[in-house]
């Protein structure tokens, strides 16, 4: 990647600029079977078209706190992007008194009624397959995928995301977004993971550590990522060949 990027959103738009068609998200429900893999550009639409919502329909604004109640998944993976891309500050896993004071909520189906507790905008996702909306909208909850369809495809703030403003809040440290891709560099070295690197990783949302293995890490090397959520238990027996057909080079577990 280019050494004058500085935050996640630069690292991808360097990777639209060098490759738009090679995977970069391949994700994995071994819960419900879905399987889905999204292109450097189709990621990066999704990401401006949420940044889009973020800042135009939500009204967020950068260093507004956002309280992200969402697993491992492809769709968490566009709003820490979209986040970086407006200088909204994530806050992956926060505890209930980091969602009462956050500025807006994005929310899964099974921790609604936590996400109820932040008095701002609040935004859910069914995570069903394919980004699918809710069979019925939840009461005081904006359906994400009823709304970013109709987001605009690119993404241009109003001036410039600052790197050195916080950006991420996990583990209860925060981090900038200068902090995000120096720490994502030197992971990434530290795995061996270089251009075509193709990461498998088990881990959840909730730590650096399966943040950076999960998105950031492979982003920062011109690599990908083998996203797999509830691959535990029986269906780890899966692994073995999904490292083979998804040709895995590295695995975080």
């Amino acid at each position: 990647m280019n050494t004058t990027d500085h935050t996640p959103a630069d690292l991808l738009r360097s990777a639209l600029a060098a490759d738009a068609a090679r995977p970069l998200v391949t994700f994995y429900d071994d819960a419900t079977g879905e399987r889905v893999e999204l292109s450097v550009a189709t990621l990066a639409n999704w990401v401006a078209k949420t940044a889009n919502l973020l800042r135009d329909e939500l009204s967020a604004e950068p260093g507004d706190r956002l309280a992200l109640l969402l697993p491992a998944h492809w769709q968490t993976a566009v709003w820490l992007l979209a986040c970086s891309a407006t200088g909204v500050v994530a806050e992956p896993d926060p505890g209930p008194d980091a969602i009462s004071a956050a500025d807006l909520v994005v929310s899964g189906p099974d921790t609604l009624e936590a996400a109820r507790a932040c008095s701002g905008e609040r935004v859910a996702l069914s995570l069903r397959p394919l980004g699918a909306r809710f069979h019925r909208p939840p009461d005081g909850f904006t359906d994400y995928a009823v709304e970013v369809p109709g987001q605009g495809d690119h993404f241009t703030p109003y001036s410039p995301v600052d790197p050195d403003a916080p950006a991420l809040v996990v583990g209860g440290e925060e981090l900038t977004g200068a902090q995000i891709t120096e720490r994502a560099r030197a992971d990434a070295a530290v795995r061996g993971l270089g251009p075509g690197s193709r990461l498998l990783s088990v881990l959840p949302y909730d730590t650096w550590e399966g943040l950076s293995a999960g998105l950031f890490a492979p982003l920062a090397a011109g690599g990908s990522v083998v996203l797999c959520r509830n691959s535990h238990g029986p269906a780890a027996s899966a692994l073995a060949e999904r490292r083979k057909s998804e040709r895995v080079t590295h695995t975080a577990d």
